[in-house]
Parts: structure tokens; sequence; C-alpha cells
């Protein structure tokens, strides 16, 4: 009897390790056949047109930016990318919906700091983290802003704008489409006394427009919109927020050199995946738009529109956008600010 329960057991452990060993091997072999799927897949990609998300109206900083480095990534890749405006929340909304999109590199996303890094900061319900939602693959420019009024005005500089703000306070609106510019326009008020009240515009370029057509006092924007007609005259710039004068606009103080120091905020622009997307895509894609950035002649015309070119690696894009998340929400707490 000893002898026959001990053949048993020993037929059944031979069964068991056959059927691990077949699990085993079977598991191995749809791994081995899943990754060499990704492999093929990332070795064919792109073999269908790209969206490119922009989460602002048309004639925008961002949607000037990610139409002349897409057209630059597209003859690089021979594949088209599609510019896709979302404007909507400040350009939230559209966050949210590529954040939910398949991660498969068919759905990019052309972030600015209003809607990543500041929105972090500054709405305690957002539905989406720039950097667990999303893979950063790499900037396209950083830029200081450009504080405008109308030419018509008799503003020529911040302390006039303060004092005819402070006068009239009915007229004192200001232009905006994201939580970067509101929340720099509100620090301006905060460290001047000045009133102001928002009016919420779907573009920056809609926001230029609105000071060019004095339907509102001030703008503080970013500088594709702006730089063009403050050459031609049809706008008038009062400073930069960044840290040294604008080559473009090499008579424009800073606001430090306008006497509000700490109203110094510098943006980005910068392309986006859906997290999750695979690392051979996402490492591709870095490529492409690493190269359409350093381009010779898109780097110029970044240049020309008040930029600094990008092309930084994902890990200090990613490392950016943390570190400005921190910032920001320091400055809300500082300021006593409230968002909803």
């Amino acid at each position: 009897m000893a002898a026959t329960g001990q053949g048993r057991l020993v037929g059944f452990c031979t069964s068991m390790v056959k059927r691990l060993s077949g699990g085993v091997l079977l598991a191995s072999v749809v791994m081995g056949t899943t990754s060499v799927r990704a492999q093929s897949d990332a070795a064919a990609y792109p073999n269908k047109p790209i969206r490119v998300i922009v989460p602002f109206a048309a004639g925008g900083g961002n949607d000037i930016f990610a139409r002349l480095v897409g057209a630059k990534a597209s003859e690089i890749m021979n594949q088209q990318l599609i510019i896709e405006n979302r404007p909507a929340a400040g350009g939230r909304m559209a966050a949210e919906y590529v954040a939910t999109q398949p991660a498969d590199g068919y759905t990019l996303f052309v972030g600015a700091s209003g809607n990543m890094s500041i929105a972090a900061a500054v709405y305690p319900n957002l539905a989406y983290h720039p950097t667990k939602n999303f893979e950063p693959l790499t900037t396209i420019a950083s830029f200081p802003m450009v504080l405008i009024v109308p030419t018509t005005s008799p503003i020529k500089s911040i302390a006039d704008l303060v004092a005819y703000a402070k006068a009239n306070p009915n007229k004192s609106t200001y232009g905006t489409t994201s939580p970067a510019f509101t929340i720099t326009t509100e620090l301006l008020k905060l460290e001047t006394g000045m009133p102001g009240v928002p009016l919420p515009l779907k573009s920056s370029a809609e926001m230029v427009q609105c000071v060019n057509q004095e339907f509102c006092l001030l703008a503080i924007t970013d500088p594709p919109p702006a730089v063009p007609q403050v050459k031609d005259g049809r706008v008038r710039a009062l400073a930069v927020t960044g840290p040294q004068r604008s080559p473009e606009l090499p008579d424009v103080p800073t606001t430090a050199e306008a006497g509000v120091p700490r109203v110094n905020t510098m943006l980005w622009s910068g392309v986006l995946a859906p997290a999750g997307t695979p690392p051979a895509i996402v490492k591709k894609l870095v490529t492409v738009f690493q190269q359409a950035v350093r381009d010779k002649e898109v780097s110029s015309k970044l240049r020309l529109l008040g930029a600094e070119p990008g092309a930084i690696s994902p890990e200090e894009f990613r490392k950016i956008i943390d570190t400005d998340i921190a910032g920001f929400s320091q400055i809300v707490k500082a300021a006593n600010l409230t968002f909803q």
C-alpha cells in the first residue's frame, strides 16, 4: 500500500511538473510573441496620420508652435501630422481628453505651462496629472510673456498702468486664456494694488486683438501673437516677464526694470504623449521632435517669435514640470489665490 501510495504521489508530481512546465513555456511564448509584436509595431510606426491636439484656438502661441514644428516633424517622419484645435477651459479639457486616448503614439498633445504645471498647482481637483498621465517628450520653446496695452491709451509704463487702473476700475479688464496668464496678471495686481477683472478668451491671439481693439485694458500674453503687433505699432509693450530683455523687443524693459521684479514668469510649450506609450515609440517621437526643433529654419523662426528653442530630454522636461508645480503652488499659497 505504501509503495502504491508513493507511486501515485510520484505520478501526481510528475504530471504537475509537466503542466507547470507547459504553462511556463506557453507564458514565455506569449510574452515573446507580444514583445515581437510590440517591436514590430514600433518599427512600423507611424503608418497612419498622427493627431496633434492643441488646447487653444488657431493663431495663439501654442498653435503657431505646433504648426511650425509639426510641419518639420511630418517631413522627417514622412507621415501627416494633423493639428486639431480644442480650445476650452484654459486648455484643461483638451489635456483631459488626450490623457484618456490610446497610448499608441497616434494622439499627441502640445501642452503649455498654463494647462500643465500651473493648472496642477492651482486646481485642487484637476482630472489629470502632467507627469503621471502623460509622457513628456521634449520642449518646443521657452519664453517670457509680454505685457501689452492699446497704443491709443496714454499708458507708457507699468506705473502709468497702475495709476490709470486705479483711477478707472470699471475699465480695468484683462484678457486671459489659461492659468499662466491669469496667475501672472493676478500677481501683478497683488504687487501693485491695481484692480483688474479677467475676460476669458480662447487664444492668446484673441487676447492681443482684445487689447488692439480696446476691449481689454491690458493682457500679459505669450510672444508669438504679440511681437508682430508690437513691432507694427498696433499694441504697446510695457514689459517682458523674463530675466532679461527680449532680443526681438530690445527697447522693452523687463518687469524687474519696471519695478515689479516678482512678476517674472517664464513659460514653456512642449510635446507630450499619453502615459503608457511604448518606450520604442516614445524614443522615436523624442528623436523626431528634437530634430524638428533644432532644425536651423525652425529654430530661427522660433527666435523671431520671441521664444528660445527647446529640444531638451524627456527627463529634463519631466523635472521642469515637477519643479514648476512646486514653485507655482508656493505662489498660490503665499498670495492666497483661489481657483475653482
